[in-house]
């Protein structure tokens, strides 16, 4: 159950863009994100020595997640830098500000968290296994969860909700479900703060002419790739629910075309997302 929060976020550089930390201002765990171009700053940071969890993920046009663990963040880091079978423009590092998270405890958030962004399936996972959840005392493991919990908060707070579900909203405040029916298509999604989430199983048309606008093509060919589309015939199909940051932005990449999503998309009733969510001009 959600509860009132209070979170500090510093500016090592003063620049918030560079290197954040977020603290929970009643925990001792810390989250460090740090841009790659400047994994050398972190090197020089007393964390980089420490055992902890990181997150590296793509940038704003991508949303591939890795999740690992080591006895050494900066060493492990680097390592990662040097790799280039991964790509990724930020590592999100979790530690503990007293430095006492041992190996079995990064372990077990490490399995623990691929497990829990599996389920959520907001990131697309390019982890090569589910991790090795060693075996873990009851107390500890209850330590663990609350830390996972912490972190998923700091997480979220920065901006990365890797663990938070793309349709609780949608659940907690029954919201109306939205269809999209032109030109061939059939697709469902749900409005959130978020954007708007387009559900597995939804169909859009496959072909793209050379009349798409270049960020069409790129948008389809990013989901294709990543596995969140597969083409099936004279369609393509949403392998797992998906947040477009806007209802034009998700009616345009399932149509393939130019297309106003506050209209496109209607609920049950035939009313428009502009109808249900926009107040009209005689509200004021």
């Amino acid at each position: 159950m959600s509860r009132p929060r209070t979170i500090q976020i510093f500016l090592p550089s003063g620049d918030p863009t560079g290197i954040r930390v977020a603290e929970l201002t009643t925990s001792i765990i810390r989250l460090i994100e740090v841009p790659r171009s400047l994994l050398p700053h972190y090197l020089g940071m007393p964390e980089a020595k420490q055992v902890g969890l990181y997150f590296l993920v793509g940038g704003e046009d991508s949303e591939l997640l890795y999740i690992g663990q080591s006895g050494d963040t900066g060493k492990r880091l680097v390592q990662h830098d040097k790799d280039d079978t991964k790509e990724w423009n930020r590592a999100l590092v979790l530690v503990s500000m007293t430095n006492n998270l041992t190996q079995t405890h990064v372990l077990y958030l490490e399995a623990l968290s691929i497990e829990k962004a599996k389920a959520c399936k907001r990131f697309t996972l390019i982890n090569g296994n589910g991790g090795q959840r060693p075996h873990t005392p009851i107390p500890l493991q209850a330590d663990c969860d609350e830390i996972h919990e912490i972190g998923a908060l700091l997480l979220a707070t920065l901006g990365y909700p890797i663990f938070e579900s793309l349709l609780r909203e949608a659940t907690q405040q029954k919201l109306d479900k939205f269809f999209m029916t032109r030109a061939g298509v059939k697709a469902e999604g749900y409005f959130t703060q978020e954007g708007l989430v387009v559900l597995q199983g939804s169909q859009g048309i496959t072909s793209a002419s050379k009349k798409n606008a270049p960020g069409l093509i790129e948008t389809r060919r990013k989901l294709l790739e990543e596995g969140i589309l597969v083409t099936d015939g004279k369609h393509v199909v949403m392998t797992r629910d998906y947040l477009f940051k806007s209802p034009s932005a998700a009616s345009s990449a399932m149509l393939m075309a130019a297309s106003n999503g506050w209209i496109d998309w209607k609920n049950s009733s035939g009313k428009t997302l502009s109808d249900v969510y926009r107040q009209s001009d005689e509200s004021f």
